[in-house]
């Protein structure tokens, strides 16, 4: 394959936080219209309007149709993965694999080397954490002020969200969104992973948000940080992720990019 990785997450998480973003990235969302709608007629918190609007604002980020990024593993190793942002298509290439969502079914073409992960998870796993804080404008959500985040002596406002029956493939998981008080931005995003359990967890886990940069009018995250928490207490950083090659556009990128290509599999739930 003429691009490279080994699936970042899977290596990132299998050290220091397997388990608990194992099942994150699965499908919270659906696309919506929102693109067709301005935010002051949406039913959002006064103040998650004002972390929408520090980030380029969602009259910005719904414009958009097609997100490309690219994550590295080290010098040799880059992951490239595309995003229809309408429609959530999907298309992931690394060294090992090509893996997509095309609409209907999570699909993979392996090279050498069989995948053993959850490509139901990992196919948009990166995505979500990315695309903070827009994709906490998703339709089916709901929306609540929860308890600070204390960090360093620095009190960090929070909004809690959670998700109507139905919603996705984990309607009971739950995320944190904490913020800078004074310019707004998202900071901190805490979330439980509830994955094919049907029961709800109060483990949370923590994402720090610290380095951004500016893409076609939005503010989008450079790196991400998970760090260790437990009851309240922010612990040391355990992993980070960057991204780069950054673009993202109006452009509708042809369909046909996503589907699923011959010599490829439907990944199955029972592959797990």
């Amino acid at each position: 394959m003429k691009k490279v990785i080994l699936i970042i997450a899977a290596l990132a998480f299998a050290t220091a936080c397997k388990n608990d973003t194992k099942e994150a990235g699965q499908e919270q969302s659906t696309s919506s219209s929102k693109d067709e709608r301005s935010e002051s007629t949406l039913n959002y918190p006064d103040e998650l309007q004002k972390v929408f609007a520090a980030h380029g604002g969602l009259a910005q980020w719904n414009k958009m149709h097609t997100l490309e990024y690219s994550i590295p593993k080290s010098d040799e190793n880059v992951e490239y993965q595309t995003i229809d942002l309408k429609d959530r298509y999907t298309f992931i290439e690394n060294e090992d694999l090509f893996m997509g969502y095309d609409g209907e079914d999570v699909w993979i073409k392996e090279g050498a080397t069989e995948y053993k992960g959850n490509a139901g998870f990992y196919h948009n796993l990166m995505f979500y954490f990315y695309a903070m804080p827009f994709v906490l404008a998703d339709e089916g959500l709901n929306y609540e002020k929860t308890e600070t985040l204390n960090y360093k002596e620095t009190l960090y406002p929070g909004i809690k969200i959670s998700f109507n029956d139905g919603v996705g493939a984990s309607p009971e998981d739950e995320y944190y969104l904490y913020y800078d008080s004074q310019t707004k931005k998202m900071a901190w995003l805490g979330y439980t992973v509830t994955y094919q359990t049907g029961q709800s967890s109060d483990k949370v886990n923590l994402i720090k948000y610290a380095e951004w940069q500016e893409t076609n009018g939005l503010l989008l995250p450079k790196t991400i940080a998970w760090y260790n928490y437990e009851a309240g207490s922010i612990g040391d950083k355990r992993n980070e992720v960057s991204f780069n090659k950054v673009s993202i556009t109006e452009d509708k990128m042809d369909t046909e990019a996503f589907r699923m290509p011959e010599g490829a599999r439907v990944f199955e739930d029972s592959e797990e």
